[in-house]
Order: structure tokens, then C-alpha cells, then sequence
């Protein structure tokens, strides 16, 4: 689990304490981005890596240039249309990729 200096808090230490989560868009096509010229196989079973999916961001990273990470959780689905997605958790987005989901 990762917690930032920016991860807020709900709740206390003695009934317990959940991170408060803001429903985002995540831009895949905008954090994995293939190599330009990079001949394309199209594997019928891979992952989705294309458009916007739902996520859950709770926390924040600046980095040394100033640009901010985002700490979202999210899920990626498959091209073959199985209900079936791939769960990743505490992924640093950068915030150029996500937007507020209302």
C-alpha cells in the first residue's frame, strides 16, 4: 500500500481509518505509449491498452520538475471482451492522464 504525503484520511485510530477516494479517468493511451515505427501484432488475448477507464485516486507524488504522480487504483480490460479485468493497484499516473470522474 503505498501512502503519499498527499493521501488524505476518514475516520480515526480507534474505529479505524480509510483513504479518502476520488473517482478518476485514467487516459491509457496517454501512459503507455508504444514506440513510434514499432511493428503492431495484434494478440486477440492481450490487454486493452487503449481509451479511458474508472479508477480510484488516493494520494499524490510531485517529482523534481514539478509534475505530480497521481496513486490510483484501476483495472484494465482484456481485448477479447471477457468480463475478466486485470486489477492494478497504487500505480503512479502522471496527472496529465487522469481526470475527475463525476
Amino acid at each position: 500500500m503505498v501512502d503519499s504525503p498527499y493521501t488524505r484520511w476518514t475516520g480515526d485510530n480507534l474505529h479505524g481509518k480509510s483513504k479518502v477516494l476520488t473517482a478518476v479517468w485514467v487516459h491509457l493511451d496517454a501512459i503507455y505509449v508504444r514506440v513510434p515505427g514499432a511493428p503492431s501484432h495484434v494478440i486477440d488475448t492481450g490487454l486493452d491498452m487503449t481509451g479511458e477507464v474508472p479508477g480510484r485516486l488516493h494520494g499524490w507524488f510531485p517529482t523534481v520538475k514539478g509534475d505530480w504522480l497521481g496513486v490510483v487504483d484501476f483495472e484494465v480490460p482484456y481485448a477479447d471482451g471477457r468480463r475478466a479485468k486485470l486489477h492494478v493497484t497504487d500505480q503512479l499516473v502522471p496527472a496529465y492522464a487522469l481526470r475527475r470522474r463525476e
